[in-house]
C-alpha cells in the first residue's frame, strides 16, 4: 500500500512566458534547483529523477549541471500530459520501496517559442509504426490537431446531454478569474467574462479560442521523499495519499472514437476508483481540485468521472460560480492551463501542494484533501494530496 508512504517536500518553477530566451535544459535546471532549495535538500542527496518521454532534458544532464552525481533510479512516462501525476507515482514507489530516498520529478519545454503542440500532426513524417498508424483513420478527414480531436467528443457530449458552449465557457471564466489574482500566471490581472468567451474566435467548433489552453515556455519541478523525512524539512509536507494511472478499453491517443460511447473518459474513471479506494475518501472529502484543462469540455467530463456529479450533470454542477473561490468545489485556483501556464499539468501539482500547505495565492480555507488530475483523452494519472495533520 502506497498510501501516505511519501510526501512532496519541495516545489520550484521558472517564470511562465511565451519566449523564455534560454534552452529547455536551462529551464529544467532552474526549476529543479528551485525545488531543491524550497525543500532545503542538497543536490547531492537526490537519488532519482522522473520525467516525460516527451521531455528533451536527460536526467544525466540535469545531474551534471546541478552536481547531483550518481542516480539510483530514473524513469520516463509516456502519453504527453497524461504523464504528469504518474511521475509522482513513480517517485512514491521508488521512495516506498527504498530504491531512492529523494526523487525529483520535472518537466521543461519551450512549447510556445519552440515546438508548438497545438500545431498537431500534419507535419509529422509518415513513419509506419504502431503509434502513428491510428492517425491514418482521422487525418484524411481533417482531424489533425488536439483541438479537433477534442471537438469531436465535445460535440457528441453536447448532443447527448444538452450542454452548450456557454457551459464550457464557465470553466474558462473560473480559470481566468483565479489567474487574475495569481502573480505567477501569464493572465495575471486579466479576467474574462462569459460574453468575452462567447465572442472569441472559433478554433474548431464547438471550441472557441478561450476554450483552449495556452502554449507556454517554462519548467516545473517537484521533490518527493518519505513522509518522515519531509516532516523534518522547512515546509509542511504535502502527503501523497494516493496516486494512480489508468488506460481504458479501446484507448487511443485523444481519438478513442470506436468505443461504445464517446461522452466519457473511462480511463479517468479507472484512476478515480483507484484514488478513492487508496486514500479511503470520496468526492465529499475534497475541498478543492486541480482538473486538467487543456480544453474546457473535458473538465466537465472529469467532474462526472470522479463522482462530483452524475453523468451529463456537470453543466448544472458548475453553474452559479460553483467551481470558483467560495463555491462548492473551487477548481484550478492557480488559473489552470488556461490561465496560469501550460506545463503539461506539472504546475497543477504544485498548486495542489500549495493548497495543502496553506500557502496558495487563492487559498481555499480548510484544504485537507486536493484532487489533481493529468491529461485527458490519453492514458492518464491522478493524485490525492493531503495535509499532514
Amino acid at each position: 500500500m502506497l498510501r501516505n508512504a511519501a510526501a512532496v517536500a519541495g516545489i520550484g518553477a521558472t517564470e511562465f512566458s511565451k519566449d523564455s530566451g534560454r534552452s529547455e535544459l536551462h529551464l529544467a535546471v532552474e526549476a529543479v534547483d528551485a525545488a531543491l532549495r524550497d525543500a532545503a535538500i542538497e543536490p547531492s542527496e537526490v537519488e532519482g529523477m522522473v520525467t516525460f518521454t516527451m521531455d528533451t532534458n536527460p536526467e544525466i544532464e540535469i545531474a551534471r549541471n546541478l552536481g547531483i552525481g550518481e542516480l539510483k533510479f530514473f524513469s520516463r512516462i509516456h502519453h504527453g500530459g497524461g504523464a504528469a501525476c504518474a511521475t509522482v507515482q513513480q517517485a512514491v514507489m521508488a521512495v516506498a520501496t527504498g530504491v531512492a530516498g529523494v526523487v525529483v520529478c520535472y518537466r521543461a519545454f519551450n512549447e510556445r517559442s519552440g515546438r508548438r503542440f497545438g500545431a498537431g500532426v500534419h507535419d509529422r513524417p509518415p513513419v509506419p509504426n504502431a503509434e502513428n498508424a491510428h492517425f491514418s483513420w482521422y487525418s484524411p478527414y481533417g482531424l489533425l490537431t488536439p483541438a479537433s480531436w477534442v471537438a469531436m467528443s465535445a460535440t457528441r457530449y453536447m448532443h447527448e446531454f444538452g450542454a452548450t458552449s456557454e457551459d464550457f465557457g464557465r470553466v474558462a471564466v473560473a480559470d481566468r478569474r483565479h489567474a487574475a489574482t495569481n502573480p505567477a500566471a501569464w493572465f495575471f490581472g486579466q479576467p474574462i467574462t462569459l460574453e468575452e468567451h462567447q465572442a472569441s474566435r472559433w478554433i474548431v467548433e464547438p471550441l472557441h479560442l478561450l476554450d483552449c489552453c495556452q502554449e507556454s515556455d517554462g519548467a516545473q519541478a517537484i521533490v518527493v521523499t518519505s513522509l518522515e523525512r519531509a516532516r523534518d524539512l522547512p515546509n509542511p509536507p504535502a502527503v501523497i495519499a494516493a496516486a494512480a494511472q489508468g488506460t481504458g478499453d479501446e484507448q487511443d491517443m485523444m481519438t478513442s472514437y470506436y468505443r461504445d460511447e464517446i461522452t466519457g473518459l473511462p480511463e479517468m474513471g479507472l484512476v478515480a476508483d483507484q484514488l478513492w479506494g487508496t486514500a479511503g475518501i470520496g468526492p465529499d472529502d475534497v475541498q478543492t481540485a486541480v482538473i486538467y484543462d487543456h480544453f474546457t469540455p473535458f473538465v466537465l467530463t472529469q467532474l462526472e468521472e470522479f463522482g462530483f456529479c452524475k453523468r451529463g450533470e456537470a453543466r448544472d454542477f458548475i453553474r452559479d460560480g460553483a467551481i470558483e473561490l467560495g463555491g462548492r468545489l473551487p477548481v484550478n485556483t492557480h488559473g489552470g492551463q488556461l490561465g496560469e501556464a501550460y506545463i503539461h499539468g506539472m504546475n497543477g501539482i504544485a498548486e495542489g501542494v500549495r493548497q495543502v500547505r496553506g500557502t496558495a495565492v487563492n487559498q481555499v480555507p480548510g484544504a485537507e484533501h486536493v484532487l489533481v488530475t493529468a491529461g485527458t483523452g490519453v492514458p492518464t494519472s491522478g493524485l490525492i494530496l493531503a495535509a499532514d495533520r
